[in-house]
């Protein structure tokens, strides 16, 4: 008697994906899911975020030249002048040379979603309190005007936390609550005091 093979249940994105994506990316001369596609993913952080904007990797030629879709003359001229920095820049990111050349083809790029970011939620009391608290030792205005824009956009961030039970936002908090993420005390603990005061 035969046993079913077991293990066809679902299965992770992960095990399915590179499977999908092969032929897809192989058409348009990157290796399957793996390095050479690793380009078309990456493309911002390997080149930047200015040209990542104005520019888009089209394949791999058998030659080694990297086709690269430019949407103006100036952003051409551009790659054109830093094709020695960004060829290393594509080398360091495969391991080795992978590519040779840039091949350029001016037109317009194809379509990008737009990354829009939530703005962040408002302080309640507690956090205000905390973010000042963190802020009084601050003696430079303008530093002080960045940090507080700084926590406000970190904080904000964060999910908001249930209020407490009657209690002011401070009591009845582990020590690791209600304290800067920077080694976890205020900027005026535990520091040591000044050469010369």
């Amino acid at each position: 008697m035969k046993r079913a093979k077991r293990g066809r249940g679902p299965r992770g994105l992960a095990a399915v994906l590179p499977q999908v994506m092969k032929p897809l990316f192989s058409a348009r001369g990157f290796a399957g899911a793996g390095a050479g596609a690793g380009v078309l993913i990456d493309w911002p952080d390997i080149v930047g975020r200015p040209l990542a904007d104005h520019t888009c990797p089209e394949r791999i030629g058998r030659d080694g030249a990297l086709v690269v879709r430019v949407d103006g003359g100036g952003w051409a001229l551009e790659l054109r002048h830093l094709e020695p920095v960004l060829l290393e820049r594509i080398a360091s990111y495969f391991g080795y040379r992978a590519v040779t050349r840039l091949a350029l083809v001016q037109g317009p790029l194809p379509p990008r979603p737009e990354r829009r970011r939530r703005p962040p939620r408002a302080l309640d009391a507690g956090e205000e309190a905390a973010l000042s608290a963190w802020l009084a030792d601050a003696d430079d205005d303008n530093l002080r005007a960045a940090l507080e824009r700084l926590g406000r956009a970190v904080i904000g961030r964060a999910p908001a936390r249930p209020p407490s039970e009657g209690r002011p936002p401070s009591e009845g908090r582990p020590p690791s609550e209600g304290r800067p993420p920077s080694g976890g005390r205020p900027p005026s603990e535990g520091r040591p005091p000044s050469e010369g005061a």
